[in-house]
């Protein structure tokens, strides 16, 4: 751990901000990304009726062009980062994710509209990059996952209130209006930065841009076995949730036809997320990383077994399908910053890079997963449950390898 203050908990890496700014101001920058996702959910259909788009899963794009931007453009700026420090490759991608926002709002055809996305995509990059390095710049080990618990479950209760508020701007605006509020959102968050957020990398810690620097940071990264084993399985579980928010709009409006109470619906099953997120900050001090994590995939892997096995039977009611998308965001929290904390743990000499590369497989392999499950949506959940039992069953047997078949059980020291 960095330098302390006399309690011996909150970094001096980050003054002058408190322990309590600067966990919101992390979730603030984080949320950028499920902000700009999950607010277009409602909009779907108004996109589709105002470019004319005559294939229903070809809207998807709108969210997976958007996570394309997100996953590529991560190759890049964890090198920046630990190059030229935290706060300008931050401040850019901000930069970026606002003028990606206007052209969004102009947008004359889908394609445009789709590379503005792209583009969003390209600039929440950096705010996720950035946010897990500036956590790893200050703490360390189970007093990092704590932090990020925290930062997590602010972040993630975005997603709980995204789509009713974007529900909420439809009232009163077109669907462009969605892409105001982002940008205004963006240009709040890039204020608040600017104003507070102090540089967490100093300069003697920064490392060189020569290809041979980062090529060797890329190495000892890519051949870590606990940091490529956790980026892994993040990845595979996170695919399915893609999947989930890739399908949710026709899941619930077109099976379950739930019309405008979708939102409602969406946000009930999400705040199982937040929730997990604040009993893992409150519990991984104590029972640590790997005993909470590993027993969250086991619930994660039991929900898709019996998501399968109803709606293979025909059972899959909406009543029972919201419980278990319930638990499945329930689970989903209590491992997403386990194990992000086990990925980066061996890798604080190289965070902004190490953070990088954990982002960019966690995200590309998601999306890989998630548009196969999305794109064979048939108006039935029976593609969704074989995807999400499978890249779950992936997830599981890939953390038995990393940790040579040892669940449960905290290691002294991590795996290498």
């Amino acid at each position: 751990m960095s330098d302390v203050n006399a309690d011996g908990w909150v970094s001096s890496g980050h003054r002058p901000m408190g322990f309590r700014e600067f966990v919101i101001v992390i979730a603030s920058i984080m949320a950028l990304n499920p902000l700009a996702m999950d607010m277009m959910l409602p909009a779907l259909p108004n996109i589709g009726a105002a470019f004319k788009i005559p294939v229903e899963n070809h809207l998807q794009l709108v969210l997976s062009t958007f996570l394309m931007g997100f996953g590529a453009g991560q190759f890049v700026m964890g090198p920046l980062s630990d190059r030229f420090g935290r706060r300008p490759v931050l401040l850019g991608g901000m930069a970026v994710y606002a003028v990606a926002s206007v052209l969004a709002v102009v947008a004359p055809s889908f394609e445009t509209l789709l590379l503005a996305r792209a583009l969003q995509g390209l600039g929440t990059a950096a705010t996720r990059v950035i946010a897990t390095s500036i956590v790893r710049d200050c703490y360390v080990g189970r007093r990092m996952a704590s932090v990020m618990s925290l930062a997590m479950m602010i972040f993630i209760a975005v997603p709980v209130v995204a789509p009713s508020f974007g529900q909420a701007v439809l009232l009163v605006t077109a669907w462009r209006g969605i892409f105001v509020v982002l940008m205004l959102y963006g240009l709040l968050a890039l204020a608040w930065c600017v104003l507070r957020l102090p540089e967490t990398l100093p300069e003697s810690k920064r490392r060189s841009l020569a290809p041979s620097d980062v090529l060797s940071a890329f190495r000892q990264t890519l051949t870590h076995r606990q940091t490529v084993g956790y980026a892994t399985a993040a990845g595979s579980v996170i695919g399915a949730l893609f999947a989930y928010v890739f399908c949710a709009q026709q899941v619930f409006t077109g099976i379950y036809h739930l019309g405008q109470y979708f939102p409602l619906a969406f946000a009930a099953i999400a705040a199982g997320t937040a929730i997990a997120g604040f009993l893992n900050a409150r519990l991984v001090g104590r029972l640590g990383m790997r005993v909470i994590s590993h027993g969250a995939l086991t619930l994660y892997t039991a929900v898709a077994g019996v998501m399968l096995l109803t709606e293979s039977l025909g059972v899959l009611s909406l009543a029972l399908f919201m419980v278990l998308s319930a638990l499945m965001m329930f689970s989903f929290g209590m491992m997403v910053a386990n194990f992000t904390a086990l990925a980066m743990e061996p890798q604080g000499h190289i965070a902004g890079t190490a953070s990088s590369l954990y982002g960019s497989i966690t995200t590309l392999i998601g999306i890989v997963v998630g548009m196969a499950i999305g794109q064979s949506f048939d108006g039935t959940l029976l593609p969704f449950s074989i995807g999400f039992f499978l890249s779950t069953l992936a997830a599981l047997a890939i953390v038995l390898v990393v940790e040579k078949g040892r669940l449960f059980r905290p290691h002294h020291r991590p795996i290498s």
